[in-house]
């Protein structure tokens, strides 16, 4: 539920800084093709596992602060995850 509306905020956000940006929330048993996959800090435990099937596509992998997803910041989690992509 949670990440569903944080994945709200953040399309919001990037609508309103004209960022073009697909964003969705999915279970860790799916694939996509990514720039980043940002881990909710509840499962942080199955960032090795993640990262372990990212590496090989050359996607970041990173965990959402606890801060930001606990408050719904759209707006921080976006920035977060552009910093990821483009670091």
């Amino acid at each position: 539920m949670s990440s569903g509306l944080l994945v709200s905020k953040m399309r919001k956000t990037a609508e309103s800084k004209s960022i073009e940006a697909e964003i969705k929330a999915f279970a860790l048993s799916q694939t996509a093709h990514l720039d980043v996959a940002l881990l909710g800090p509840q499962v942080a435990y199955r960032l090795p596992t993640v990262k372990k099937l990212c590496d090989d596509k050359n996607v970041s992998v990173a965990i959402i602060p606890s801060v930001d997803y606990g408050m719904l910041d759209g707006e921080n989690v976006l920035e977060f995850a552009l910093e990821q992509i483009y670091h």
